[in-house]
């Protein structure tokens, strides 16, 4: 049996800190699918073809990721793909009394779908892009904080130096 993973967030815009979730969890699963959850409470800063695009850029040579956009609930989109698992990362404890409420809800809906929760490493605790968008918005200096495809891209439209 395979295990396939689905890792849902708004990715808005992709940091360091999701690269290390996703690329630590690859050896624990067969296909890890990146899903991009369309959330109507919630306006982005980036479109989602080019936080899509990022995503493909980034993972464009690993053949066990998978991209995605999706509507609706995140356990439909696992049972669409297959997936057994939900990936969560985690920064801090009262992220996991948030991240646990929502596996609890999927667990409730879907109970096949286990959801798997990995902490990030220190250095990228206080990566949010929440905060980065802050930063942007400000015109602070985001670029330590992101992959450099995203980086580029940003810089390159805002005009900034990478």
């Amino acid at each position: 049996m395979k295990r396939i993973c689905l890792f849902p967030g708004t990715f808005d815009p992709v940091t360091l800190g999701h690269t290390d979730i996703i690329d630590r969890a690859l050896p624990l699963f067969d296909k890890l699918y990146i899903g991009l959850g369309r959330n109507s409470n919630k306006i982005p800063m980036f479109s989602e073809e080019q936080r899509l695009e990022w995503l493909r850029e980034i993972y464009k040579d690993e053949p066990k990721i998978g991209v995605l956009a999706y509507d609706g609930l995140t356990v439909a989109c696992c049972k669409a793909v297959g997936a057994d698992f939900i990936l969560r990362g985690i920064r801090y404890v009262n992220d996991f009394e948030y991240e646990k409420a929502i596996a609890d809800m999927n667990r409730s809906l879907k109970p096949n779908v286990e959801t798997i929760f990995l902490t990030t490493l220190p250095k990228y605790t206080s990566i949010a892009s929440t905060l980065i968008r802050d930063v942007l918005r400000n015109n602070g200096d985001i670029s330590e904080f992101l992959p450099e495809v995203v980086r580029k891209s940003i810089y390159s439209k805002k005009k900034l130096k990478v």
